[in-house]
């Protein structure tokens, strides 16, 4: 066995008790190879992230850390700038050889909620090494929009690997010239690049920014959010923004991009030195995304972007990330997008879902 694994992999192991939850994991929680993770009935406010260390746990840093806890049985909100610590439903005993690694949903990123999965003895956000038995912790920190959250919500995802799958720039270049990975030329360099579209076919919309003082956003309503009350439209009829320091964009990417069935995809940030700014917090693409039979036609990468200390001109074209492709161990029995009421296949410049359609 080598490559990710597929949904039915994923339930395998949860009959084997090698993945297991208070109360049991559902079927909705299964996506093709990923597994959503719910949010425990507890939050802990902590002075500052942390990471748990060689042989200590996550609950003694916690003991060290947490300036108070909140009771999430009846929904909390976690209030922007804070960082919370709350425990996950879900419990891993992997077996020998099995390592995962975690990211934050869709909408989650793209609700700038830097949201990040420690556990007991790790020295790393997000990884999880092959073997770990114990339990998991989601680190929750809301940049630009308070959030009302309950037990049960999903804001991060797991993924499961063994052995070493990522294909190399030969490879990845074999498997473009099969079935294109993109709607344009490929470019191949440590992966998939992927640039910024800021020349759109009609209009001149080009993304929107986070506004800084808006209301609470309940992550279980679906829809209900006028965009005009937490943001602002960005336009541009030059090919070019200028990115502020510590604002938050949604711009997208101008390739429309494919992961074929057998394959899954990790959005990766670009090298540092091609300016000061950060894209993509929110980074697993499912196999079947943009994928023609799964009603995608080719998707476009919507980009999380954060600027830092300086104001950075982005231009049109310009290359700020890049897409890390891994085979599968199986083919998912479901595609995204196919039957699992995806919401962002065949997608454009696309808010979160809480947001009404523009």
């Amino acid at each position: 066995m080598t490559g990710v694994l597929a949904s039915q992999q994923i339930s395998a192991l949860i009959a084997d008790g090698r993945i297991s939850a208070q109360p049991a994991i559902i079927p909705e929680q299964i996506q093709p190879a990923s597994l959503d993770l719910r949010l425990g009935k507890v939050a802990y406010r902590v002075r500052a992230s942390f990471l748990s260390g060689h042989g200590r746990s996550v609950a003694d840093r916690l003991a060290e850390l947490e300036m108070h806890r909140i009771d999430l049985s009846q929904g909390a909100v976690l209030e922007k700038g804070c960082v919370y610590v709350v425990p996950l439903m879900e419990y891993l005993d992997l077996p020998a050889g099995l390592q995962a690694v975690a990211n934050a949903k869709s909408s989650t990123g793209r609700l700038d909620l830097l949201t990040r999965m420690i556990t007991d003895g790790g020295t790393e956000f997000d990884r999880v090494p092959q073997g770990y038995s114990g339990p998991l912790y989601a680190e929750i920190c809301p940049r630009s929009f308070s959030v009302l959250v309950r037990p049960g919500m999903r804001l991060n995802q797991i993924r499961f690997r063994e052995g070493q799958a990522i294909l190399d720039d030969a490879a990845l270049r074999a498997l473009n010239a099969e079935t294109p990975l993109v709607d344009g030329e490929a470019v191949i360099s440590d992966g998939l690049g992927f640039s910024v579209d800021l020349k759109p076919i009609s209009g001149t919309l080009v993304g929107y920014r986070a506004k800084p003082h808006t209301g609470v956003i309940d992550l279980d309503n679906i829809g209900g959010y006028d965009p005009e009350e937490y943001w602002e439209e960005v336009h541009s009829d030059s090919g070019r923004i200028i990115l502020d320091p510590g604002a938050f964009y949604i711009l997208v990417s101008r390739e429309a991009v494919h992961i074929p069935p057998a394959y899954a995809a990790e959005m990766a940030p670009y090298l540092a030195m091609v300016g000061e700014f950060r894209v993509h917090y929110a980074g697993f693409f499912d196999p079947g995304f943009g994928h023609d039979a799964a009603g995608g036609a080719g998707s476009r990468g919507v980009l999380e972007v954060r600027c830092h200390e300086a104001p950075f001109v982005l231009e049109h074209g310009q290359v700020v990330g890049r897409l890390v492709y891994e085979k599968m161990d199986q083919v998912p029995q479901h595609l995204y997008g196919a039957d699992l009421k995806s919401n962002y296949q065949g997608q454009g410049l696309k808010l979160s879902k809480h947001f009404r359609a523009v």
